[in-house]
């Protein structure tokens, strides 16, 4: 049975940063919004991507222009919006003799200097390797190397940050709840749901299925219907390492097999390698990097540092399936990267498709889908993320600095170390999850790194988080630094709390 209460403008599927980003955009133009993700937010590919906003420098050899100018066109949109969650690095491009020539590359960085009207991102240069700090880890073969800017993410609290956005606008998030079904009828869609709390029937006229490589199986699922052959999987696993190097640049290496692979700087104390392409036809929820993958990885990485990099080195390993557009290419890593919307303009019930899709393009995607909706529910209030700010990046875009300082003056009592970490996961609501805490004894029960109850608390009550998992890897990487015993009393906390 459904009532004016649970009946919405727009009905979203999946808590990844598409849907969460579409929900956000759509609250804010003044549709009534509804989001179901079936496990935790960004529990999907959004939480296992190479966590960059980026440009995409090497999908310039597939003549994706288009989709690299978008993306360094919104690197400089999301930095502002979120400066704490996001900040620029540089990247190291090391010359490899028998590979890529050096005019290709240099003229290549040219191109993604210019591409998107670059602003506060410093230019590309090149360096002498065997002078500059960076050619210190790599073997002494590789004498130039090429030095240019993209940002960093953290992925998962991007999705996070949309979802509290859209919430602060109206929208209802629901997480782990199901769309077991979904029909047509007069004046749009009858949505079954299976939730926390039971079962629940809601309307909607209009629905988007932002199911991320989730999104044929909504279609045919919750839809009853078996035609969606649309989307190519395509699997991309990281290693993360202990730390190789001690300054604070990254590196992307070429591959004899034309792929490149990055090596990043992760957390303080560690380095991330990734990724891989590969095909992928197995269980969504089984997603896991295989022998052969991480081999991969191990190899391409100590092709370049003099250092062979080992299996025993591996502390974590992360694996996610992109949901490419099926474009038909021959190899995974030819496959588009740019996202396809398609629209169903049924006049019982109208359905927007997302396929493929990326954290850079995430806002500008949500823009164009949002857009979309005059035409088929009627048009309300105009573009507006552009320029807007995402829960705690209220301060300048290279404000960071100035922001830790200030929470430290604060809250003196604090460790610096705690102090920024804060900072840099929740920005200006660092003080909303502090509030009057006078010491640390009044941040009650400690969890290992730094990690307290009032915390946990405010991640509960204000983030959707759940279980030590939420907590651990998508609110925090805190998962890195605990032990076992300390992931059981978290565990065992949050039971407790339910």
């Amino acid at each position: 049975m459904t009532t004016a209460s649970n009946s919405y403008d727009v009905f979203v599927i999946g808590g990844g940063v598409n849907g969460t980003g579409i929900a956000r955009d759509a609250a804010g133009r003044g549709y009534s919004v509804m989001l179901a993700e079936m496990n935790d937010l960004a529990s999907g590919t959004s939480s296992a991507a190479t966590k960059l906003v980026h440009g995409g420098l090497r999908y310039l050899e597939h003549y994706e222009f288009k989709l690299v100018r978008e993306a360094l066109i919104e690197r400089e949109v999301l930095w502002a919006a979120a400066p704490h969650i996001i900040w620029p690095l540089r990247f190291v491009l090391p010359h490899h003799k028998g590979l890529r020539p050096a005019w290709f590359l240099r003229l290549g960085l040219v191109v993604y200097d210019y591409l998107g009207g670059r602003k506060l991102l410093p230019a590309t240069k090149t360096l002498d390797l065997r002078k500059d700090v960076t050619g210190k880890p790599l073997k002494p073969g590789y004498s130039t190397a090429f030095e240019y800017s993209d940002c960093w993410v953290d992925d998962a609290r991007l999705v996070t940050l949309y979802a509290k956005d859209a919430e602060a606008k109206g929208a209802r998030i629901a997480t782990r709840t199901k769309v077991i079904g979904a029909q047509r009828g007069a004046g749009g869609w009858q949505i079954q749901l299976e939730g926390p709390n039971g079962a629940e029937t809601v309307r909607a006229k209009l629905l988007v299925n932002a199911g991320g490589p989730w999104v044929d199986q909504v279609i045919n699922r919750a839809l009853g219907r078996n035609d969606a052959r649309n989307v190519r999987m395509v699997k991309g696993s990281h290693i993360v390492v202990k730390k190789l190097f001690d300054h604070d640049r990254c590196y992307i290496f070429q591959n004899a097999d034309n792929r490149i692979i990055f090596a990043i700087p992760y957390e303080q104390d560690f380095t991330l390698i990734g990724t891989t392409d590969q095909d992928f036809a197995g269980e969504l929820g089984k997603v896991e990097i295989s022998a052969e993958e991480t081999n991969y990885l191990l190899s391409a990485a100590s092709e370049y540092f003099a250092k062979p990099v080992t299996r025993d080195q591996i502390v974590w390993t992360y694996s996610g399936v992109r949901p490419l557009f099926d474009d038909g290419a021959t190899a995974a890593q030819e496959a588009t990267r740019d996202y396809v919307i398609r629209t169903e303009a049924e006049p019982d019930g109208a359905m927007i498709n997302v396929f493929g899709g990326k954290l850079t393009t995430s806002r500008h995607l949500s823009e164009e889908v949002v857009d979309g909706f005059a035409k088929l529910i009627g048009q309300k209030g105009p573009r507006w993320t552009h320029g807007a700010k995402l829960p705690g990046g209220e301060f300048e875009t290279t404000g960071f600095e100035a922001e830790v300082r200030k929470l430290a003056g604060r809250y003196p009592w604090l460790e610096a170390k705690l102090a920024r970490r804060l900072t840099r996961l929740y920005g200006t609501r660092a003080v909303v999850l502090l509030g009057e805490a006078s010491g640390v004894a009044d941040l009650g029960e400690s969890f290992g790194a730094d990690l307290f109850a009032r915390e946990v608390d405010y991640l509960t009550r204000e983030e959707w988080a759940h279980t030590a998992e939420d907590v651990l890897w998508r609110r925090t990487k805190l998962g890195l630094r605990v032990s076992q015993a300390d992931i059981d009393r978290l565990a065992a906390y949050l039971a407790a709390r339910r």
